[in-house]
């Protein structure tokens, strides 16, 4: 086989899917090639192809095991917290990749620009995660703000909390968003209710929530959209 300095061609067995990168690109590779590699090795008895089929079999795909806690991958026998802080790193430059929207400022003017820009970075997630977007008065992206974490309600999604941020940076607008562990974006009563409840607030301050966008597994629902932000929802 052909090797640049006689040296790739000699690679062990276990190696095989980093030489196959190599001379053919990333592109001709299987998943659990690409997953063995950053695996980096196996067990005793077990290589990293292996290891890498069987998380595959475990978790069903890629995206089902990039959605997965770090606790929970460093648990798994063969992984450990150093392969599963390789893998999370990995997914995570994935996902900040994904949702990217070009070089410069960012816009959020649509619910599509919204879930261009959040939804590589949530529809994965395992848990609920309620996030505000703040912004300027051309709907530029200034930063966001993780608000909670776990199960949505108003215990946990405090206006307080909600706004503090966006009076700080002197916000113009605000975007509410939150995932679906489910993948389903339908809202639950709980999210209408809780959204209704910032929105009188948002009044009492003057600020202005552009929208509530509640994101699934590759797609999204925009209660902006629904009418839910006027009117009493």
């Amino acid at each position: 086989m052909d090797a640049a300095g006689g040296g790739i061609g000699r690679w062990p067995a276990e190696d095989r899917p980093r030489e196959r990168l190599y001379h053919k690109g990333a592109e001709s590779l299987a998943d659990a090639e690409l997953l063995a590699i950053q695996l980096g090795a196996g067990l005793a008895g077990r290589s990293a192809m292996d290891m890498a089929h069987d998380l595959l079999s475990r978790y069903g795909s890629l995206s089902g095991l990039a959605g997965r806690g770090l606790a929970e991958l460093a648990a798994v026998r063969g992984v450990g917290p150093v392969k599963a802080v390789r893998l999370a790193a990995v997914f995570e430059i994935t996902r900040r990749l994904r949702s990217r929207n070009g070089p410069g400022r960012v816009v959020l003017g649509s619910p599509e620009q919204v879930f261009a820009r959040y939804g590589p970075l949530m529809e994965d997630l395992k848990k609920e995660i309620f996030r505000v977007a703040l912004l300027d008065a051309q709907n530029g992206l200034l930063r966001d703000v993780v608000i909670s974490e776990g199960t949505l309600s108003a215990s946990l999604v405090h206006p307080r909390e909600v706004f503090k941020p966006a009076i700080l940076e002197s916000a113009a607008s605000i975007i509410l968003l939150h995932n679906h562990p489910s993948g389903d974006p339908t809202p639950s009563r709980e999210d209408l209710r809780l959204t209704r409840q910032l929105v009188e607030c948002s009044e009492l301050l003057d600020l202005r929530i552009h929208d509530h966008v509640i994101i699934g597994r590759e797609r999204f629902v925009s209660l902006a959209q629904r009418g839910a932000l006027a009117g009493g929802g």
